[in-house]
């Protein structure tokens, strides 16, 4: 069973950034990208580096540790679309920015 767990508040995360949350159990990293909010499972699928911590590039974000890049709207691994690192829907609502879990 999901749920929506509240994780921020939209003024926390700046266009072109983002904040690593905890939400039941899971670290997730959370983008903000041209006012549209997205999340997926805070590591890498190369080694575990924290997405979070990595640039986000317009709908991507470079893994700091290795390079790896993922599209924040899929998850999808830039050079093998097929790997994907899990994502969360996002709501943005009047008191706050929500992931369902």
């Amino acid at each position: 069973m999901s749920k929506l767990v509240r994780v921020a508040d939209a003024g926390e995360i700046g266009d072109g950034k983002s904040k690593v949350v905890r939400a039941e159990g899971r670290t997730l990293a959370i983008f903000r990208v041209k006012d549209q909010f997205f999340a997926l499972n805070n590591a890498c699928l190369h080694r575990g580096g924290p997405l979070g911590e990595g640039n986000v590039e317009g709908y991507r974000v470079v893994c700091p540790w290795h390079g790896w890049s993922y599209d924040v709207r899929s998850g999808a691994f830039t050079v093998i679309p097929t790997l994907k690192v899990k994502t969360y829907r996002v709501e943005k609502q009047e008191n706050g920015i929500f992931v369902e879990v």
